[in-house]
């Protein structure tokens, strides 16, 4: 059977989103926050028609797309019939009166819309949401910080003398990276004798880490030794290799000569587009593989997605 909502409620709904702001920029504001996964249908609002023709039009809108719009009709009685602080009614000239009419309003929207069993499940749905977005938001936050930091070490160590030192912080930079990426990192580790900067997956692909940070770019030969120590690794095993200072002109053209297309490759201006948060590190990785893949570049720069 069809969910609708009667129109008492539809009614009651324009009436309490009619009076709960006084502003139409502030009712244009509010409107955009409630209806996120929406907006196109506010995008083809005439914000200079009355504040009761925009409500009735949004509410109408909503309506008329049917199951494809009600549970953001849902949302919206929910949030509006929840609509509890009036204070920036009371600020304005008769402001008692307004705040008055505005409770009222929802009041009675709330008593339309109190015995709703799916508005009640939609209340649970959206408090998930938001819960779900703060989560999110924190994870976000938490990682940009994350990035400001390795940055500023990053940073901090380009203008030391301290050389070895130096490379092992890019190798706890990098970790820090692909661990905030959830890329299942590995520290540095020995297997027979050979050192290995580090390990991670992505796309249920195993990559090996060598990480470089010289005065000079990378000779052919340090990336015939990577390869090696990729090639005595199981079939699926691919390598990354970062370099601070690049690679040379010929170590590019040879190797890519070599038909061996084991590794791709990562410069400074790939990890600080990272740190800056241009792109993720496992969008980075991604477009790298996939343009090595298909057209044999192990070195395609974040200068040549962007250029």
């Amino acid at each position: 059977m069809k969910k609708k909502v009667s129109p008492q409620a539809i009614g009651s709904l324009e009436n309490a989103l009619s009076v709960i702001y006084w502003y139409k920029n502030d009712l244009k504001s509010f409107l955009y926050r409630a209806l996120e996964d929406c907006t196109e249908i506010l995008a083809v609002i005439n914000w200079d028609d009355t504040k009761r023709n925009i409500v009735s039009r949004v509410v109408n809108m909503l309506e008329r797309n049917g199951e494809r719009t009600f549970p953001i009709l849902l949302q919206l009685l929910c949030i509006v019939s929840d609509f509890n602080d009036f204070s920036h009614l009371e600020r304005l000239e008769d402001g008692k009166n307004k705040k008055k009419k505005a409770q009222e309003a929802v009041n009675t929207l709330r008593m339309q819309v109190a015995g709703f069993q799916y508005l009640q499940e939609e209340r649970e749905r959206i408090k998930e949401r938001r819960e779900i977005n703060q989560k999110r938001q924190i994870e976000l936050n938490r990682s940009k910080e994350s990035l400001m930091e390795l940055k500023k070490e990053f940073y901090t160590w380009s203008n030391s003398s301290d050389f070895q030192g130096r490379g092992f912080a890019l190798e706890k930079i990098l970790y820090k990276i692909f661990e905030l990426a959830d890329l299942d990192p590995k520290a540095s580790f020995k297997v027979i004798g050979e050192q290995i900067d580090g390990a991670f997956s992505l796309n249920n692909e195993q990559y090996l880490l060598e990480a470089k940070w010289r005065n000079k770019p990378i000779p052919l030969a340090d990336l015939y030794t990577f390869s090696g120590k990729i090639e005595r690794r199981l079939e699926n095993t691919l390598g990354l290799f970062i370099s601070i200072s690049g690679f040379s002109k010929e170590a590019i053209e040879s190797f890519g000569k070599s038909g061996k297309k084991l590794m791709i490759l990562m410069d400074s201006e790939d990890l600080l587009a990272v740190l800056d948060e241009r792109i993720t590190i496992c969008d980075l990785l991604l477009r790298k593989r996939r343009e090595a893949t298909q057209t044999g570049n192990i070195y395609f720069t974040y200068r040549n997605m962007v250029s």
